[in-house]
Parts: C-alpha cells; structure tokens; sequence
C-alpha cells in the first residue's frame, strides 16, 4: 500500500442504515453520523512539516485519483483534478474542486451518488431518532433511487437530526431534475470539504471524526 493512503477503521460515529439498492454491486461510502469531511482517505504530511497540500501536488497520479474518489466519486471530476496539479495553495484546490463538481455530465452526478450512502446517527441516539430517520430515508430512496446527499459543514451536532429530517421533507417535494440539481449541489459541498480535510491531515493525527 502507497505510504499516502493509510488504512482507515471504522469511526464510532458508523452504523449501519438504510441505503439506496439502486445501484447494487457498487462499492459505497459507509454511512456517517453525516455528509461533512470525515470520509476521505488522509493525507499525510512529511515528517519535515511539508503540508500535505505539497504531498497531494507530487503523488503519483493513481495515489491522487484514489483520494479524490474518496471525496466524490466520479472518475471525470478526479482524472480534471489530478491533470490539473499542482496546487498553489489549498484554496486554489478547492477553486477548481467547484469548478470541476459544477461541469460534471448527469452521469457523472450519477456516478457520484451511487457511491454515497444514507446518513446515520450516534448508536446512542434515541431509538425514536433512528426510527424517524429510516423512514425518511425509505421515503427518499424510494422516490429518487439514491441515497439523501447534504451537507453539513458549519452545523451545530445537535442541529443534524433536525436539519437532515427538515431537508428531506422538503426536497421530496421536488420532481427528479430538481432534486438532481440539488443533489449536484450538494455533492460539490462535500467534495469541498472533504477534500480540504484530505490536504490538511498530518501524519501523526489519526483519522477524524466528523467536524
């Protein structure tokens, strides 16, 4: 295994629930407590200091289309941003993050969304919580084939139930364009944050939790 791609464990906050059959025999993001950066494989920095940005810039090509998979999984937007490298600095990166997440084709966003999963919630959490959830996630599915994209980076912990069920039930209303377009949108959020998790990690931190 390439030194930039550490195994990951699984995290405390990883349960199973409710996904998306639509897209059976794909390999999918394990469900999180919720869709901000905490799936990507880190990157590490040199023991020297040298951010992980610099490490990210001179990985061989393979090693850096994996990382960026792990951050949206389409093959087109990750093949734009490795030929696009390097980086001068990390908002730079996530510039062209956006750039390329908003050229992606419908098959791309579809690509995308099959490797996603449904959100989950602490195995502590009331069971009424889970339960409500599962449904909406059923709901959701049900109506669009994939599993319920968001993001949500600036959200309280205690705000995620609430603002993942909210979301849900709002967007059911869409009809299937609309909720694509949101769900593009969305796509490109967690890809940003992802990704400027995945440059910012140091070799001697563990992997972390979600933020």
């Amino acid at each position: 295994m390439h030194p930039l791609l550490p195994s990951r464990p699984a995290g405390p906050f990883e349960e199973r629930t409710l996904s998306s059959e639509a897209h059976t025999g794909l390999s999918k993001r394990p469900p999180t407590l919720h869709h901000t950066p905490r799936d990507p494989l880190p990157l590490p920095s040199q023991r020297s200091g040298t951010p992980g940005l610099a490490r990210f810039n001179t990985a061989p090509a393979e090693v850096a289309e994996t990382i960026l998979l792990s951050c949206c999984h389409s093959h087109r937007w990750a093949q734009r941003m490795v030929a696009h490298r390097p980086y001068p600095d990390l908002d730079t990166l996530l510039a062209a993050s956006d750039e390329a997440g908003y050229d992606l084709s419908p098959a791309d966003v579809s690509e995308a969304l099959a490797d996603e999963s449904s959100v989950g919630l602490h195995p502590g959490a009331p069971q009424a919580a889970h339960t409500a959830l599962s449904a909406a996630h059923a709901a959701y599915e049900s109506r669009f084939g994939h599993a319920f994209v968001i993001s949500l980076a600036g959200c309280r912990p205690d705000e995620y139930l609430d603002r993942v069920l909210a979301g849900i039930r709002a967007r059911l209303a869409h009809e299937p364009d609309e909720e694509r377009a949101v769900s593009a949108e969305e796509l490109r959020g967690l890809a940003r944050s992802r990704l400027a998790q995945a440059v910012t990690s140091q070799v001697a931190s563990s992997p972390s939790e979600a933020v």
